[in-house]
């Protein structure tokens, strides 16, 4: 008989307590994996972004708009291959119950410089010549059933009235990291009906986007960007892409370091359930370890003994927690978007949060048998012989 055979054999005596330890240990998997895939989601668009891509905006705020007549004076800066410019939409979609990202933005700048959103010529063209004209996310399009000619109909917030955009194409992500929730409309379009309720912000953009040449050039475009219109009635912020998503990820980073510290809260209630399991197991077998040790069983091999039936009990309640993960990602995915809309795009289960969360959990069972085998080697084999439990 060997010491795996025995392994297996002892996890059997008690094959309720193992179930329920297994349970145990899935359901914190489970929980965990949902911790960290959500952690994922929200830094998606930080890890999205494009090097060689800067963001302008107003120095103080960013709901400050900057005046359309930078866009000349930008491009025209040293390093700079390409400019377009955006502006947050607002609407609301069937009773502010359908939240999705909508930008007003310059459609053939904005699709030149976003080669990540991919549409067909055809599509191209037909948003190009509709002012009406939208082009969609392929998400989206997938949620509300959309499809090119539909009639979207939007309730104004920021922007008064009722509004209605006519598909005219649908984008699809070059990579996985790509967001297919937008909705991309025409700022001309809106700019038309922004004279005629919000004169005073007529003629402005959100923020820009700039295209450089080579990603070691942002330092030296940024800081002579923010130089060509400091002391102006509207002075401007640049940073590169990624700094600009991550800005929005800082927000709310109390909420983020909050789930880290929840995630290691559940891997050390693994820790606790796991050692009370190994604890109980070993007492029970207190005169039967005695006669190993009696026979010639070295330490390596009680050791061996405690820390395999550990790693087995672990490996069990791993195999179970990503068998319940598959389909709670995707529960978890479909609450998630009756609450919050599209507010995360990527909660995808990915093979490396798999990885991570078996990882741990193994780990975890090697330090939970460290309680029982340092009892255990310290134990005198006489006293144990004679315990009756």
């Amino acid at each position: 008989m060997t010491i795996g055979t025995l392994i297996v054999r002892n996890v059997r005596r008690h094959r309720l307590r193992v179930i329920l330890t297994a349970l145990g240990i899935a359901t914190v998997i489970l929980a965990f994996n949902l911790l960290v895939t959500t952690v994922q989601a929200w830094y998606a668009g930080v890890e999205a972004s494009v090097p060689n891509r800067l963001i302008t905006r107003h120095a103080a705020s960013l709901s400050i708009h900057l005046p359309l007549a930078y866009r000349d004076r930008i491009a025209s800066i040293d390093g700079v291959t390409g400019v377009t410019y955006a502006n947050w939409f607002g609407g609301v979609y069937r009773e502010a119950t359908g939240f999705f990202p909508q930008f007003a933005v310059d459609p053939a700048s904005f699709l030149d410089l976003h080669q990540e959103l991919v549409v067909t010529d055809e599509e191209r063209e037909f948003f190009l010549s509709d002012r009406r004209g939208c082009v969609i996310g392929r998400r989206l399009a997938e949620q509300y059933g959309w499809k090119v000619g539909d009639v979207i109909a939007l309730k104004g917030t920021l922007y008064p009235g009722d509004w209605e955009f006519v598909v005219r194409g649908i984008y699809r992500g070059a990579d996985a990291s790509a967001d297919e929730t937008w909705m991309l409309l025409r700022w001309d379009y809106m700019n038309e009906r922004r004279h005629q309720f919000d004169p005073d912000r007529a003629g402005t953009v959100g923020w820009y986007v700039v295209r450089i040449a080579d990603p070691g050039l942002a330092g030296r475009v940024t800081k002579t960007l923010d130089t060509e219109f400091a002391n102006s009635s509207a002075e401007t912020r640049t940073e590169t892409e990624q700094a600009f998503q991550a800005g929005f990820v800082a927000m709310s980073g109390a909420i983020i370091n909050a789930l880290k510290l929840l995630a290691i809260v559940l891997n050390g209630i693994t820790l606790l359930v796991l050692a009370n399991t190994l604890v109980m197991t070993m007492r029970e077998r207190t005169r039967e370890l005695a006669v190993l040790r009696a026979l010639g069983f070295r330490s390596s091999h009680m050791t061996a003994l405690v820390t395999g039936e550990a790693l087995l009990i672990a490996l069990l309640g791993s195999m179970l927690g990503i068998a319940l993960t598959i389909p709670g990602t995707h529960l978890y995915r479909a609450v998630v978007s009756s609450k919050l809309g599209n507010f995360f795009q990527h909660l995808d289960l990915s093979p490396g949060t798999w990885i991570l969360s078996v990882s741990i959990t193994l780990c975890i069972a090697v330090c939970a048998s460290a309680v029982p085998i340092v009892r255990l080697l310290r134990a005198k084999v006489a006293e144990d012989l004679r315990y009756v439990g």
